[in-house]
């Protein structure tokens, strides 16, 4: 397993917030020694001179295979951690999406590979679920930003 670390730079990361009823579309990650910490909505890393919401078009469509519509629905959020005695820093893009192709919805999970060949796998999973695993969502603090309801009531959806 390779061990990862941030980088010593400010990354631009944009990450889409997909729904299926009250569950979001998240991936696990891990700590060094292989055990869950907690889940992370799916996107990447923003590439220099890309604009955030072409970046997200692209990681779906890199990992997954898969074209997401964005909607207009979306927030920033800076998210400076520790992991494993190393500071990260990055700013982050999230928007509400859904996909192009609705078969994805019918799938339990989602395997995807990210740009540095880690496999990985994508599951719908609602807040609560996440709560009763005592997982983390991160970034620290988007899931007190997604427990925010709109008029409607609907759990994770953001007024702008």
């Amino acid at each position: 397993m390779k061990l990862w670390r941030p980088a010593n730079t400010i990354t631009v990361k944009a990450l889409a917030l997909i729904w299926q009823d009250d569950a979001l579309l998240l991936c696990d990650v891990y700590d060094d020694s292989g055990r869950v910490t907690g889940m992370r909505p799916l996107g990447g890393t923003v590439e220099f001179g890309e604009p955030w919401r072409d970046a997200l078009q692209r990681e779906f469509l890199e990992e997954l295979g898969a074209r997401i519509s964005l909607l207009d629905s979306h927030f920033v959020m800076e998210n400076i951690y520790e992991h494993h005695g190393v500071t990260g820093h990055e700013v982050v893009f999230f928007c509400h999406a859904h996909f192009v192709d609705s078969s994805f919805y019918q799938k339990e999970s989602l395997a995807f590979v990210e740009s540095d060949e880690t496999a990985g796998i994508a599951k719908w999973v609602s807040l609560d679920e996440l709560a009763a695993r005592r997982l983390e969502l991160y970034p620290a603090g988007l899931k007190e930003r997604l427990a925010t309801r709109d008029a409607s009531g609907t759990a994770g959806r953001i007024l702008s």
